[in-house]
């Protein structure tokens, strides 16, 4: 397929781990007439998550053993650079999150404005009538609140994980010195403001259903740990205190720094097999 946003190839990644039951109904609300390319990186799912996805046409890379969430979206974005994806859109087949809003995203980073764009729930209610547990709510908000404090960033939601980023973003940062778990979003966001990246959000829908799969209570307790030990991190970056070399700085290692062939997992190729 010919890019047909202004020659842009624009690639959705969707991070799988049984995600099985509601993968088709994500698909289906894709807009193949802009996305180029979808990518689906399996976690180890134990579900039937790769030959569903095999029938819907979608290329697959599959993990042997579970890499992490950070860690299948470090290979999910490394595969999209190498495809020759120039907008890359993270989209979780779970269906929480509207597929329809991948065309908006993407134009947004088209006006020059921004280098990547959120998806924030918290916008126009969209949380509360998605269903959002209200533990979840009042925790992304009260942390929100004093992570803005902190860096002044005015972002609206840092837990968000429907996110469109340019391909000089991710060409750019260090992602491989990130964390293989939860905290790799974040982490993303940090590091972009750091390098002096520019970010959009757009009003985004939600929608939390019972059959899709979901952080549990104390993970995303961890995972707010270290969202805010990284943002102190970040915070001491900017006041000139201490500086991670390697996570905020071009000294770090890149995705594309790491060969695809050195990951030695299995890839299933829309169409076909292939080992």
């Amino acid at each position: 397929m010919n890019p047909v946003i202004k020659d842009k190839k624009v690639a959705v990644v969707m991070p799988a781990f049984n995600a099985e039951k509601l993968l088709a109904k994500t698909v289906d609300d894709i807009d193949r007439e802009i996305v180029d390319d979808i990518i689906l990186v399996d976690n180890a799912s134990e579900d039937n998550t790769v030959q569903r996805a095999k029938e819907l046409g979608i290329f697959v890379w599959k993990h042997p053993v579970n890499k992490g969430f950070g860690g299948n979206l470090k290979q999910g974005y490394r595969l999209a650079l190498m495809r020759g994806a120039d907008i890359i859109a993270t989209v979780h087949p779970d269906y929480q999150y509207e597929p329809k809003l991948v065309p908006a995203m993407a134009y947004l980073l088209l006006t020059g404005n921004y280098d990547f764009v959120l998806g924030c729930r918290m916008h126009c209610n969209g949380a509360k009538k998605g269903n959002m547990p209200l533990v979840r709510y009042y925790g992304n908000r009260i942390l929100r609140s004093f992570i803005n404090l902190l860096t002044g960033a005015g972002i609206s939601e840092y837990h968000t994980g429907y996110r469109c980023y340019t391909r000089e973003l991710l060409e750019t940062l260090p992602l491989e010195e990130n964390s293989n778990d939860f905290v790799f979003d974040i982490q993303i966001m940090l590091q972009a403001m750091a390098f002096g990246f520019r970010f959009g959000e757009v009003s985004c829908p939600t929608r939390y259903l019972e059959e899709a799969s979901s952080i549990s209570y104390w993970r995303s307790i961890k995972t707010s740990w270290e969202l805010t030990l990284q943002t102190f991190q970040y915070v001491l970056r900017q006041w000139k205190i201490w500086r991670n070399k390697r996570l905020f700085t071009a000294k770090g290692t890149k995705l594309l720094d790491v060969a695809i062939d050195e990951m030695q997992d299995t890839v299933f190729p829309s169409g076909g097999v292939h080992a």
